[in-house]
């Protein structure tokens, strides 16, 4: 059995965080969707747990971090050409994320990042094999 990664994100808007990655061209399954939550198909091994706060919390006693004001974590996904770089992270701000940062160019790596509208830090990375 292939190893599948269920992130899980804390969010404000369940509704608001379902059009923002619909407009990057992600699906949603609707199994595991309701009020308190949604799964975001990535790949088919890697899904995104977007959970409204009050419910992210019955999974943890530590507390939340507000995502708008400090970082735990860089969510970093591989494209397979420069142009898919550009094509998600301009989706992404067309559809209301910010710019973290400048586009990082090494020659045999490219990627640019955003900021959700919750405030994760996401980065699409391409890397020459």
């Amino acid at each position: 059995m292939r190893t599948k990664i269920f992130v899980n994100l804390a969010v404000k808007d369940i509704s608001r965080s379902i059009k923002f990655f619909t407009k990057m061209g992600y699906t949603f399954d609707p199994q595991f969707t309701d009020k308190h939550a949604t799964c975001m198909i990535v790949t088919e091994d890697i899904y995104v747990m977007l959970l409204v706060r009050d419910f992210f919390k019955t999974f943890t006693r530590k507390e939340i971090t507000d995502p708008s004001k400090a970082t735990e974590v860089i969510l970093t996904l591989s494209a397979d050409t420069r142009e898919k770089v550009d094509d998600l992270v301009n989706k992404a701000i067309r559809a209301g994320a910010t710019s973290p940062n400048e586009t990082q160019d090494q020659g045999w790596m490219y990627g640019r990042g955003f900021y959700d509208l919750d405030g994760h830090h996401w980065e699409i990375m391409y890397m020459e094999k």
